[in-house]
């Protein structure tokens, strides 16, 4: 299939409303862009994972209802949500679903399509093009989101962070979520079957409680 060279419009709310693992899987194709100050970087999302905020999933931030670090995943929809994991590196998550429902996809891979070599800039140790956004992680780290995008508006066309349509993978693959330890059962990541950029799956472990650093995500918070 050939890519298109430009993002499509952008999406909007009501692309994003419905079940969290029907609006994971449509997200697949979409792009991100980043426009900084260094220029410009566009992907086309390959990997996705769905968590729900409606009391059914353990493994999601938002199952303790709107906390100080959960709150941007309660809408509206489209809002960016990002967080630091392991006390490493930044995820970054589309808000989906309703205003008040605590949803969120988690954007775990994708292929660099505008703004390579800015790219590369940003992640010297990937040796190949499918390792520059092979990863939650590799992901911000290409597209350089971080902290100060928290609650960014995806949806608005001024915004340094925006979520466009793209192509519709021909083939999408489906099973358990990556690195959590409760709702292992869930087969709710997504991707692109066979896509080289999608990460590899590792199963997920359950943590030793230290004090003060219990989470019933089954994720140590930094």
């Amino acid at each position: 299939m050939t890519e298109p060279s430009e993002p499509g419009p952008l999406l909007t709310a009501a692309d994003l409303l419905g079940p969290v693992d029907a609006v994971a899987a449509s997200l697949l194709g979409c792009w991100v862009v980043t426009d900084r100050p260094d220029g410009r970087v566009a992907l086309r999302l390959t990997e996705v994972e769905a968590y729900s905020g409606q009391g059914e999933d353990p493994a999601s931030h938002a199952h303790r209802g709107p906390t100080p670090r959960a709150e941007v995943m309660f809408g509206p929809p489209g809002r960016l949500y990002v967080y630091f994991s392991y006390g490493v590196h930044w995820c970054a998550n589309v808000v989906v679903g309703p205003a008040g429902r605590g949803s969120a996809v988690l954007m775990r891979a994708g292929e660099v399509l505008e703004g390579e070599p800015l790219a590369r800039s940003r992640r010297p140790a990937a040796r190949v093009a499918r390792d520059l956004a092979r990863g939650p992680a590799r992901l911000t780290q290409a597209l350089a989101i971080g902290p100060d995008d928290r609650g960014a508006d995806l949806l608005d066309p001024a915004s340094s962070v925006r979520l466009h349509r793209g192509a519709a993978p021909g083939s999408v693959s489906a099973g358990p979520r990556v690195g959590i330890s409760v709702a292992t059962e869930l087969p709710w990541r997504f991707w692109e079957t066979e896509a080289p950029s999608v990460s590899v799956f590792r199963a997920g472990v359950r943590p030793r409680r230290a004090a003060g650093r219990s989470d019933r995500s089954g994720k140590i918070d930094p």
